[in-house]
C-alpha cells in the first residue's frame, strides 16, 4: 500500500469515527461541526503531511472547557471560561439558538408557568459558564486509536513506496 493510500485510510478512519462519536454523544445538533470535519493529505517525494480540519468550536467540544467556578467537568482542558481570550458572544449565540431549536423551556417553580426561551437560555448559559463543558474526546480518541496502529502500517507502506520508486529508477 502506498504512503498516500495509508494516510488517506488513516484520515478517513479518524473522520468517520469522530463523526460517529458526535452522533452518539448527541453533539451534532445542526450538523455544522459534523460536516466540518475533514482531512487533507499531501505526499511529496521527500515528505508527507496529513491535516485535520474542523469548526473552531470542535476543540472545545473535544477537550471540554473548565468552568469559571469549577473545573470538575474538564479538569485537564486547556480552555477555561472567563479568561477573556475567547470569541465574544459565542456561548450566548450558541445556547440561544440551541434552546429555540430544541424548544426547551423551563417552568417557574412558584407559578408553574413556562419561562421564555431567553430566560431558559440564560439559566443554561449561566450553569455552563460556572460549571464548564464536559470533555468528550470525540476526535482525540479515534485519532489516538488510529495513531497506535499507524507507525507499522506507515513504515510498511513507506517501505513499499521506496521499493517501488527504487525499481522504477533502476529499470530505466
Amino acid at each position: 500500500m502506498s504512503v498516500d493510500a495509508e494516510l488517506k485510510r488513516f484520515g478517513a478512519y479518524v473522520v468517520k469515527q469522530a463523526r460517529t462519536n458526535l452522533t452518539k454523544t448527541k453533539k451534532s445538533d445542526t450538523k455544522g461541526l459534523y460536516n466540518s470535519i475533514k482531512f487533507e493529505s499531501k505526499v511529496s517525494p521527500n515528505s508527507f503531511e496529513l491535516s485535520f480540519i474542523m469548526s473552531e468550536h470542535g476543540k472545545f467540544v473535544d477537550k471540554g472547557v473548565k468552568g469559571f467556578s469549577s473545573s470538575s467537568k474538564a479538569p485537564n482542558s486547556p480552555y477555561k471560561f472567563g479568561t477573556g481570550t475567547g470569541k465574544k458572544g459565542g456561548l450566548t449565540n450558541g445556547i440561544d439558538g440551541w434552546v429555540q431549536r430544541k424548544r426547551i423551556q423551563f417552568k417557574d417553580r412558584k407559578t408553574g408557568r413556562f419561562l421564555s426561551y431567553k430566560s431558559t437560555a440564560y439559566l443554561i448559559r449561566n450553569s455552563i459558564w460556572h460549571k464548564g463543558i464536559k470533555t468528550t474526546n470525540f476526535f482525540t480518541k479515534p485519532f489516538e486509536d488510529a495513531f497506535k496502529r499507524l507507525p507499522d502500517d506507515l513504515v510498511e507502506a513507506f517501505g513499499l513506496e521506496v521499493d517501488r520508486l527504487f525499481k522504477n529508477t533502476t529499470q530505466q
